[in-house]
């Protein structure tokens, strides 16, 4: 959550901690206070704040990045990933099959 108070380099330190133990998963959303007995909003984040750490974590090599105000830690997180590595296993089988199908092809073919 953005706007309780962190800084820059906190964050930034935050997402590469999280890289290198292999996190593929990140969002970032705005702190809503839900109660009074809650801890105070710091501040309000701009939405070009949000599109900032959504480039600087995409950059960064995480596979789904949510970022906005209203985006909250389970925000379709599950969802996106799943679809992502679902995409990306059925890529990796159909460039197997064409390894496969080019290599029996070139082996049947007279040289």
């Amino acid at each position: 959550m953005l706007g309780v108070g962190e800084n820059e380099d906190q964050v930034m330190d935050a997402l590469r901690e999280l890289r290198e133990i292999d996190v593929d998963v990140v969002t970032f959303g705005q702190y809503m206070r839900p109660t009074k007995r809650h801890m105070k909003v710091d501040r309000y984040v701009e939405p070009a704040e949000f599109d900032r750490w959504k480039r600087i974590a995409d950059d960064m090599g995480f596979l789904y990045v949510a970022s906005g105000p209203l985006v909250r830690s389970s925000y379709k997180a599950g969802e996106y990933f799943i679809e992502n590595v679902l995409k990306g296993k059925a890529t990796e089988k159909r460039t197997r099959k064409l390894i496969v199908d080019e290599a029996t092809t070139s082996q049947e073919s007279p040289t």
